[in-house]
């Protein structure tokens, strides 16, 4: 089952996205965030507690996605557009598997959402959003009380059928044993 901490995973992406851009434009004001800086930026042993590297890198590894226009730099406008897509219409698998690996989510979490993320795209487009991670959560756990009671009703039938192991007072004897009850008596 994946927990319902794992759709609050995409609103961390995007606030952890957010924050290095904002890192990143706070360090360069004046040339802005381009592949130079963030580049400058991971190199640079004084930011080592400050800038989330993952992030980082994931904007240096995927500069031309941010940069739409071309500049040579990412906008505040190019990231909000970024972030406002990732909140809306989700992440698909290879940037959960590059943004996730941050160490600030739990590996049984990221993984589960990696073995489970066809079944958590319930329209398929490729990507999970928020509402689809809880969406599975909720079936998920639905699914888990009800095989519980199942099993319950399973073996409480068996039990009232063949009688209890357990227990020989008159009331666990077996529908079965009443059949047999006083024969050697």
């Amino acid at each position: 089952m994946v927990s319902s901490s794992g759709s609050s995973i995409i609103s961390s992406i995007t606030s952890g996205m957010a924050n290095t851009f904002e890192y990143l434009s706070a360090l360069y004001p004046k040339d802005g965030v381009t592949y130079k800086n963030i580049t400058k930026a991971k190199n640079d042993n004084t930011n080592y507690l400050t800038l989330n590297q993952t992030f980082a890198s994931y904007l240096q590894n995927n500069f031309a996605v941010f940069d739409k226009d071309g500049d040579g730099k990412i906008s505040a406008a190019e990231m909000d557009k970024f972030s406002q897509t990732l909140s809306t219409a989700g992440v698909s698998k290879t940037e959960l598997s590059q943004l996730a690996m941050s160490g600030a989510y739990s590996a049984s979490t990221i993984s589960k959402l990696l073995e489970h993320f066809d079944d958590i795209d319930s329209n398929h487009d490729g990507r999970i959003t928020a509402a689809e991670i809880s969406a599975y959560s909720c079936d998920c756990a639905k699914q888990e009380e009800l095989d519980k009671a199942n099993y319950k009703k399973a073996t409480s039938d068996m039990t009232i059928f063949y009688g209890s192991e357990d227990n020989t007072e008159p009331d666990s004897y077996s529908i079965l044993s009443y059949r047999y009850k006083g024969f050697n008596s």
